[in-house]
């Protein structure tokens, strides 16, 4: 006998078709799972370029892709940024990495000079280079703890005032090569550059997206039981690793 749902999260992929090299589909996945652990019923979603925006979007997963994925989905993605702004400035939780990180800022300008105009949404800038920063990374965050994921990226992005970094890293390299932080944090919105993919490894920051999705459409979120077994031993391994 299940018991009964405590309720639907609709779950949305932002571009998976062009934006998913590095394994983040497993995002989605471990969001489905997780919810599911705690009670609630998952709808996976996906929206790619030309797709009808669905009504009603709980939570927003997003990842990282070539430059050439950028320049695919720009136009459709700025089609849609009016929508996912007031969907950022009203609360809803977003997870998105790398490609999606840097087109959720003002541009990213690339090493071949052209630039991709972001959506606005965070405040920080790209620039492509010739300096690959690749390898395991460890930060710190003051609201999740120890994460730990892999980078693989040429684009190196700043921090505006508008923004806080997710957390200061601890080994690795993060946004870029100089000030020591990784990724970004506006509102609800968790932004990385980590891949691996990142919340089979992080599942405090798939329970903070959930949580806060809960939250919002239910005005309570209600936990149970998730099996953070396997997420151990992942987190183990990773720590060993060497850069």
């Amino acid at each position: 006998m299940t018991s009964e749902s405590k309720g639907t999260l609709r779950v949305l992929q932002l571009y998976p078709k062009d934006m998913n090299i590095y394994g983040d589909w497993g995002n989605a996945l471990v969001l489905q799972q997780r919810i599911k652990w705690h009670g609630y019923t998952p709808e996976l979603l996906e929206y790619n370029v030309g797709d009808e925006f669905p009504d009603d979007v709980d939570l927003i997963v997003g990842g990282g892709g070539q430059d050439s994925g950028q320049v695919v989905i720009q136009e459709d993605l700025q089609a849609r940024a009016a929508q996912l702004r007031a969907l950022a400035e009203d609360g809803a939780p977003m997870l998105v990495i790398c490609g999606l990180y840097q087109l959720f800022g003002k541009f990213f300008k690339t090493s071949a000079g052209p630039v991709i105009p972001g959506i606005g949404i965070l405040d920080v800038e790209t620039q492509g280079t010739d300096e690959r920063l690749i390898g395991n990374v460890t930060l710190k965050s003051p609201e999740f703890g120890e994460i730990l994921g892999y980078e693989n990226h040429s684009g190196q992005t700043t921090l505006g005032p508008g923004v806080e970094p997710l957390g200061t890293v601890t080994k690795g390299a993060g946004n870029n090569s100089k000030d020591g932080h990784e990724g970004a944090r506006y509102r609800n919105v968790v932004a990385s550059y980590l891949h691996g993919s990142l919340l089979p490894k992080n599942p405090a920051i798939a329970d903070f997206l959930i949580k806060t999705a809960a939250e919002r459409k239910f005005g309570e979120f209600v936990p149970g039981k998730p099996d953070d077994g396997y997420a151990r031993l992942a987190r183990e391994h990773a720590a060993r690793r060497p850069r």
